[in-house]
């Protein structure tokens, strides 16, 4: 689908499809209600835009749909995670092993998954960036996590519409 056909499309197979790249409901509604979009900057403002409005409750929603770094995703999101974790499974048993402990304790300290723009990072890249965000207080970790999502739907957009390949 290209960004005409994706402003055309219904918006039942819009907001399907818009699913597949973000698991808020509320999220895919916005997006899909405020097209036509001339560009796909504008398509990514608007996707921001919709992701800035979600409140703790529906930015909990949209976090379900992704895997722990270094694990598989639910059917609905496996195609995108696989993808974009592919540097992870690269890593050693080692760092494996020290990301699923790292999981768990973001786990227990913010209540909710470790969320990161994987993409074309490697395992040991992304455990870092994993010990570094231990640090940050709760406020400056939603902020954080909003920030990583918002980097995710917008390269998942970018495939749905095909401007990735545009770029290459």
């Amino acid at each position: 689908m290209d960004l005409a056909g994706f402003n055309r499309a219904s918006t039942a197979d819009v907001e399907a499809a818009l699913l597949e790249c973000c698991s808020s409901a509320q999220w895919a509604r916005a997006v899909a209600a405020r097209r036509p979009y001339a560009s796909v900057a504008a398509l990514d403002e608007a996707a921001d835009a919709a992701l800035d409005d979600l409140d703790e409750a529906e930015l909990g929603a949209a976090l379900a749909g992704h895997p722990r770094i270094g694990e598989r995703a639910a059917a609905t999101h496996a195609a995108s995670s696989t993808r974009e974790q592919s540097g992870v499974a690269q890593s050693s048993a080692a760092t494996l092993t020290a990301l699923r402990a790292g999981n768990e304790e973001y786990e227990a300290r913010f209540g909710h998954v470790y969320l990161v723009c994987a993409d074309g990072r490697s395992g040991d890249e992304l455990l870092a960036v994993l010990r570094g965000r231990l640090g940050n207080d709760a406020a400056s970790e939603w902020a954080t996590t909003r920030t990583e999502l918002g980097k995710i739907n917008r390269l998942r957009l970018a495939r749905l519409i095909g401007a990735d390949q545009e770029a290459s």
